[in-house]
């Protein structure tokens, strides 16, 4: 009889997980990402917090610490690889920040990231743009790009 619950227990689990994670729910440690943040080679960080992460990507953060203008590439509001990052790593919906980058450019206080068309154009981009941030599916990393750790 217990066996039973508890069986019963771990498939309602199991289930409550599968549907959050269909409905675009994360819990941390078992939901991964497949996007690598990848740098410029003249870029000198090996890791940066989620939260200096946040702040490059909302366009708040413009200098690397040794000075180097940050160029932020990124794709499409509509690309998949886009919306997984945007929720996953940096915890906001495309929308959201697509209103911080609109509010930025039109007080003449900052700029908008650069949008490249594909993934095969954020490498190239990354690769010869010195300060460059971007991201791509990991599987998709190659020699001429750096990926940064998030901590």
């Amino acid at each position: 009889m217990k066996k039973s619950r508890r069986f019963k227990r771990k498939i309602y689990s199991l289930l409550g997980i599968i549907l959050l994670g269909t409905l675009g729910i994360v819990i941390p440690g078992i939901a991964h990402s497949s996007d690598t943040v990848i740098i410029n080679a003249s870029v000198p960080q090996t890791e940066l917090s989620k939260s200096t992460l946040q702040a490059i990507f909302g366009m708040r953060l413009r200098k690397w610490p040794n000075g180097t203008p940050i160029k932020v590439f990124i794709l499409s509001d509509e690309h998949p690889l886009h919306i997984e990052f945007c929720k996953l790593i940096l915890n906001a919906f495309p929308h959201q920040l697509k209103r911080a980058w609109n509010r930025l450019v039109y007080s003449g206080t900052g700029q908008a990231p650069i949008e490249v068309a594909s993934t095969e154009q954020m490498l190239v981009r990354i690769a010869t743009t010195s300060g460059a941030i971007g991201y791509i599916d990991r599987s998709l990393l190659n020699d001429q790009v750096r990926s940064i750790q998030i901590k």
